[in-house]
């Protein structure tokens, strides 16, 4: 059997030099996943996956990941002198972020970008050329095997939530209005992340987000984006691959794509949803029911839903 190998380019900050890219998600050695290697800065690729990648805009102006990197100029993009020689039908176009209002406009443009260079593009909306879920990735830097094959962690904390200050939108908003309101409560709950306000109490932030999950029963899984069929993000995944309940907050993407029971539902972002986390998080009752379809929505993530499992059966389809 021929092996393919993919390349990939994205706009997310980081991932410009990374050999290693989704190598942890095949128990495979080197990125291989059927029938297919992920081999993000490969030269010559047989395919080429553009991941959250931001197009030269017309006239320019500052796209959703511009607000991070302060300080420093966005540099013009020449989009030809990154596709590798590859044939449109065989680039693949992912967006992953979620359709807020304040960034639609550019996945918009991204989008109409996309049909130059691209014979297959997606996005978790909509009014993408092809609205689908999001291949999963997740954040953990076990091994494929170890998280295969692993029975649950000891768990020893009530619940945990692992989350950032980010604040550039009404959704971001309205998470840390949230978090303000739930520390105030008395719920008994841990929590991690970057440039969290100075205002909370928290723990620090996480080389590994499995030490912010694996020893607790709950773990909030609150998305920034929660408004339409499609959107689901690694913020679920990493919860279930950690062996824990995930009191999930988001759209209705998630039904569809794991096991009734491998999850609960936060019912709003306000008293409300306090009261739930509260009456949930007061005994670990609700993760030992939870047990059998958590198991079953692992496999699923690992084997199914996975970003390597996705290529591998595009390129099936495409060679």
């Amino acid at each position: 059997m021929t092996i393919a190998t993919v390349g990939m380019i994205s706009s997310y900050r980081g991932l410009e030099t990374r050999a290693d890219w989704l190598w942890q998600q095949t128990p495979n050695q080197f990125g291989v996943w059927g029938n297919m290697q992920m081999q993000a800065l490969a030269t010559k690729p047989d395919f080429l996956l553009m991941y959250q990648f931001d197009f030269p805009q017309t006239p320019p102006q500052k796209s959703w990941l511009d607000s991070f990197r302060k300080g420093q100029q966005k540099s013009v993009v020449n989009v030809d002198s990154f596709l590798r020689g590859v044939n449109k039908e065989r680039i693949i176009y992912l967006l992953r972020e979620p359709p807020l209002d304040e960034i639609v406009e550019i996945t918009n443009q991204n989008y109409q970008q996309a049909q130059k260079y691209c014979g297959y593009i997606s996005g978790p909306d909509d009014f993408a050329p092809t609205p689908d879920y999001m291949p999963a990735i997740w954040y953990h830097s076990n091994s494929f095997q170890d998280l295969n094959e692993m029975p649950p962690p000891q768990k020893v904390a009530p619940c945990s939530w692992i989350t950032s200050g980010i604040s550039r939108t009404v959704n971001h908003r309205q998470r840390l209005d949230f978090l303000q309101s739930l520390q105030a409560s008395d719920i008994k709950f841990d929590l991690y992340g970057r440039n969290l306000p100075e205002s909370v109490k928290k723990s620090g932030e996480l080389g590994n987000k499995w030490y912010g999950m694996a020893p607790y029963y709950y773990n909030l899984a609150i998305e920034n984006y929660a408004d339409n069929n499609w959107y689901v993000s690694e913020k679920l995944w990493d919860s279930l691959l950690a062996w824990c309940l995930p009191i999930y907050y988001g759209g209705p993407a998630a039904d569809k794509l794991l096991p009734p029971g491998s999850f609960l539902r936060l019912p709003s972002l306000d008293e409300k949803g306090i009261a739930y986390i509260k009456e949930v998080t007061a005994t670990p009752d609700a993760w030992y029911a939870a047990k059998d379809a958590i198991a079953e929505a692992r496999q699923i993530i690992l084997h199914k839903l996975n970003l390597l499992n996705w290529l591998s059966n595009f390129v099936d389809q495409h060679s």
